[in-house]
């Protein structure tokens, strides 16, 4: 967790301030069903809230961190701060507990701020992607297989898949909260032997949590798992949008980009460079996220009814994947906002190899006029080999000279190279007569490939 990379809402969530505060209104809450219940007096329970419920100050805290020194014990350092501005009646604080209740609790509480953080923060990302893809809904792209140029779809249905990706990401996260928003205040070995349910079902209800149905002397980390997962497919999405952009944004491609201020500077060596420097950002930072799932994983498995094997794991990976994920979330959503992008740029790459990306539906329609998949198959690829040539083009051949036909020249200036030999080629023309060239070759290719934006747009924005 470092300030480059941090937002004061989520940092101040794992401010010592804050976790002392939810450490005092768990132990306090607890105290008030302890005097509902008969097992200490009610004034003790009033004089822990109105002599201990102060501001946890830089003094209060370095008081805290003093004790520990000396105790080598957080909850225990804490406890005696405490007593020291509640006096004798500190002595029916944290009855029948255990400190993983208050550890635990804590951190259930500091993960569902945390979560609705993170879930505000993909529902503004949420609002900017739909705004977009609606913006480019019917901006004409190539979509690429493998790097390599395939069949046209539209920018906006590719940011429509992004959008769709972090709806489910969204919901997983909702999931998550849920399964995290658990108290446990159960006592040692989680047996409720020193403390009666109750407590638990009260101090959850005043924190907005609920009471896990069973739990040994720690929540178990299942839950804690399943949250530092999702939050590592996030970021996947997060990643997985900004290499878009980062191939988009290349010299030989330059579809789109991240917007690029005035006064902002590309290369320290080069002032030509317009740099993806947001985007290479995002692919670090969501590493940063993903590094923390294995170990939530490996957390899973403590020893018996309890270990700390875990605690160091969370204190680290606790704050550093939710400060990331909320700022790499808001970064995005700014980059994401400001994008240039260039539909022109777009056709003409499009239109870079001479109709090729054609070539699955002259497949499909001569295997519909009664020719064989492997023979249409032979057939589409053998003039496709045709465009390349006419581009002086040998793929077998890189550094051969290429020797181009006078049918080469004629495609040159046709819009579709690819149609163009496809209708001097007599198994097509055999196979398709008149009528079946005419259907192929009539309309727009583009108006063909794009005909579905609307249904798709509709399922994904309803």
């Amino acid at each position: 967790m470092i300030p480059r990379y941090s937002r004061p809402e989520m940092t101040a969530i794992w401010d010592p301030a804050n976790k002392f505060r939810i450490w005092f209104e768990i132990e306090a809450h607890a105290c008030d069903a302890q005097a509902n219940l008969g097992v200490i007096p009610k004034d003790a329970a009033k004089a822990v809230w109105e002599k201990g419920d102060k501001p946890y100050t830089d003094e209060r805290i370095e008081r805290i961190n003093e004790i520990e020194r000396e105790t080598h014990h957080d909850v225990i350092a804490f406890l005696t701060e405490l007593s020291e501005h509640i006096g004798d009646e500190s002595r029916f604080v944290h009855q029948g507990m255990t400190s993983s209740d208050v550890l635990d609790t804590c951190l259930a509480v500091q993960m569902t701020q945390a979560a609705d953080i993170i879930i505000a923060d993909l529902d503004t990302l949420l609002e900017v992607l739909e705004r977009r893809a609606q913006e480019h809904k019917n901006d004409v792209c190539i979509g690429r297989s493998h790097g390599i140029h395939a069949e046209p779809t539209t920018f906006g249905v590719k940011l429509a898949g992004h959008y769709a990706e972090f709806k489910r990401n969204r919901d997983r996260m909702v999931q998550a909260r849920a399964e995290t928003a658990t108290c446990a205040i159960s006592g040692a070995i989680g047996s409720f032997a020193n403390i009666d349910p109750q407590v638990e079902e009260y101090v959850a209800d005043k924190l907005g949590l609920s009471p896990g149905p069973v739990s040994t002397q720690v929540i178990p980390r299942d839950r804690h798992a399943a949250y530092f997962a999702t939050m590592g497919v996030i970021a996947g999405g997060i990643e997985r949008l900004a290499t878009e952009i980062r191939h988009l944004q290349r010299s030989e491609v330059r579809e789109a980009q991240e917007y690029f201020a005035p006064g902002q500077k590309g290369s320290s060596a080069m002032p030509h460079k317009r740099n993806p420097i947001l985007s290479e950002n995002l692919t670090g930072l969501a590493r940063i996220v993903r590094a923390a799932v294995v170990p939530a994983m490996e957390n899973i498995t403590l020893w018996h009814e309890r270990d700390i094997s875990h605690s160091s794991v969370e204190r680290m990976f606790g704050p550093d994947a939710t400060v990331t994920l909320d700022f790499a979330l808001k970064r995005l959503t700014g980059m994401i906002d400001k994008m240039v992008v260039y539909p022109k740029a777009m056709m003409e790459n499009l239109m870079q190899f001479g109709g090729l990306h054609d070539s699955q539906r002259v497949l499909l329609t001569l295997t519909q006029h009664g020719v064989s998949r492997e023979d249409s198959y032979k057939i589409v690829q053998r003039n496709a080999m045709k465009v390349w040539r006419s581009y002086g083009i040998d793929p077998d051949d890189p550094n051969g000279t290429i020797k181009q036909q006078p049918e080469d020249l004629e495609a040159a200036k046709q819009e579709s190279r690819f149609f163009y030999y496809l209708s001097g080629d007599d198994e097509v023309t055999t196979a398709l007569g008149d009528a079946g060239l005419k259907d192929l070759f009539a309309g727009s290719s583009t108006a063909f490939h794009t005909r579905n934006v609307d249904a798709i747009f509709t399922r994904v924005f309803g």
